[in-house]
């Protein structure tokens, strides 16, 4: 299960309550564009309009082999492939205050590429700071024991 993109600044700005996996709709050439790494999901979000989820502002590069790609829009909106269940928790989840919904990474699953959607909390700066000592106390803790192995 290849991952070809992380939202690393996610984890970062949000925590992560709940997860969903959803299918892209994409044309042939972005999904070659995706498999050789042109993907990025910095800046991108999913929004949920007339009970169907799409995923905005993701760039996919042009695939250089592919013709007639004048007028394609690498950061276009595209739509995400999710049941209704799953499209009507979302959409009443993300009506609480502070919820947004944001795209984790896109990887393959059975042959498919998949969007990992996250239901997300935004964090206060004291959160943030909080995380990272965390981070650093785990790792100086980490060096410890292996040095001492």
């Amino acid at each position: 299960m290849p991952t070809y993109a992380n939202n690393r600044k996610a984890f970062h700005s949000y925590s992560i309550e709940d997860s969903f996996e959803a299918g892209l709709v994409l044309s042939g050439h972005e999904v070659k564009s995706i498999r050789f790494g042109q993907v990025s999901l910095d800046g991108a979000y999913v929004t949920i309009r007339n009970f169907e989820a799409f995923l905005r502002n993701a760039y996919i590069g042009k695939y250089k082999q592919a013709s007639n790609l004048d007028s394609y829009d690498e950061s276009r909106e595209r739509k995400l492939l999710l049941h209704k269940s799953e499209i009507l928790k979302l959409m009443e989840a993300t009506k609480k205050k502070g919820i947004s919904l944001i795209p984790l990474e896109i990887y393959t699953n059975k042959n498919r590429l998949k969007l990992k959607v996250g239901l997300g909390r935004g964090k206060k700066q004291f959160d943030k700071r909080e995380s990272i000592k965390r981070k650093e106390t785990k790792r100086k803790i980490e060096r410890i024991i292996r040095q001492r192995i």
